[in-house]
């Protein structure tokens, strides 16, 4: 995004400039959106609420950083502060004593080859992680945040927070690995689909 004169009309309340820039980030924050909720209405949702919050920010904005990286910051930001509001205690108990981190040194690695599958079908066993691992899953694997700022961001230890990233590895691979035998595809210890730290 290098156009200055949008972003400023945008910044001073030009509704025209306001939609075009709308139509431009859409994409982009629907993206991340759509990694942290399952239901495309409350993606949306909160796609809206993330970019009112960059509209009025825009003054804040400095061009020697990516937009792009700005905006998904911002998104992420939101969809976070979003989270920590409607916040349960189910939630935090899936499948788990988390007083039990004396294995959380040991993740795993997503290790498969020849994978037929599309991104969508990955997107849908993210989807299927219980919200926790998810959320860490998306915010450490995809977004990169260290297991210190996942853990500030969603009130948890970083033991917890290595816990889960390792609980949600484990889940994809069986689901790959399952996925990969229905297709009749052998599974491989070769190529890394998801590294680990």
């Amino acid at each position: 995004m290098t156009d200055r004169k949008l972003l400023r009309d945008a910044g001073k309340g030009d509704s025209r400039a306001q939609y075009r820039l709308y139509r431009w980030c859409f994409p982009i924050l629907m993206s991340v959106c759509s990694r942290y909720r399952n239901v495309e209405a409350d993606a949306v949702a909160m796609l809206n609420e993330g970019f009112l919050k960059i509209v009025t920010n825009l003054d804040k904005y400095r061009e020697e950083q990516p937009f792009e990286a700005w905006i998904k910051r911002i998104m992420i930001n939101t969809l976070i502060d979003d989270f920590r509001k409607n916040r349960q205690v189910k939630e935090l108990v899936e499948y788990h004593d988390f007083s039990d981190h004396h294995n959380h040194d040991q993740l795993t690695d997503l290790n498969t080859a020849d994978l037929q599958f599309d991104a969508a079908e990955l997107e849908a066993m993210i989807h299927s992680l219980p919200p926790m691992s998810r959320k860490v899953f998306n915010l450490y694997a995809i977004d990169g945040y260290s297991h210190k700022e996942v853990g500030k961001m969603l009130g948890i230890s970083d033991g917890t927070s290595k816990w889960h990233l390792s609980f949600a590895r484990k889940r994809l691979q069986e689901m790959l690995k399952s996925q990969n035998e229905k297709k009749g595809h052998p599974v491989q210890e070769r190529d890394r689909i998801i590294k680990s730290p």
